[in-house]
């Protein structure tokens, strides 16, 4: 894979290691609060919730690890496209920002996987 391909594909992953520990491990942080605009009362009732949505990531950050490890470029693509849909998603149901900040780095993943050939 051309190194923009793989750092754009290692920077999703990371931030998706990122969620995955905040919805996981740090839901009622301050600054997981913050970041994904909820209350103490609504992160003490969603926290399972969130636990479980932390997960997810990390099977996508798994997904994407694996990718890159073996350099299977299908199985990169196959991910990031997962996280698309995922952005997509979030963003037409939760806020419009989940697009840019989940879909957008995604999609200019494949985008440069794409342009390698592979």
């Amino acid at each position: 894979m051309a190194t923009i391909a793989l750092l754009l594909t290692a920077l999703v992953a990371l931030e998706h290691f990122g969620f995955m520990v905040l919805e996981m491990f740090f839901w009622q942080s301050p600054f997981a609060m913050k970041a994904f605009g909820t209350t103490k009362e609504s992160a003490a009732t969603s926290a399972t919730l969130a636990a479980n949505q932390g997960l997810y990531n990390g099977f996508l950050v798994a997904g994407l690890v694996w990718g890159l490890w073996a350099g299977k470029a299908d199985v990169v693509l196959f991910f990031l496209g997962c996280v698309i849909v995922a952005g997509i998603y979030g963003a037409l149901t939760v806020k419009p920002r989940i697009f840019f900040v989940q879909a957008l780095p995604a999609i200019l993943a494949v985008a440069a996987l794409v342009a390698t050939g592979r």
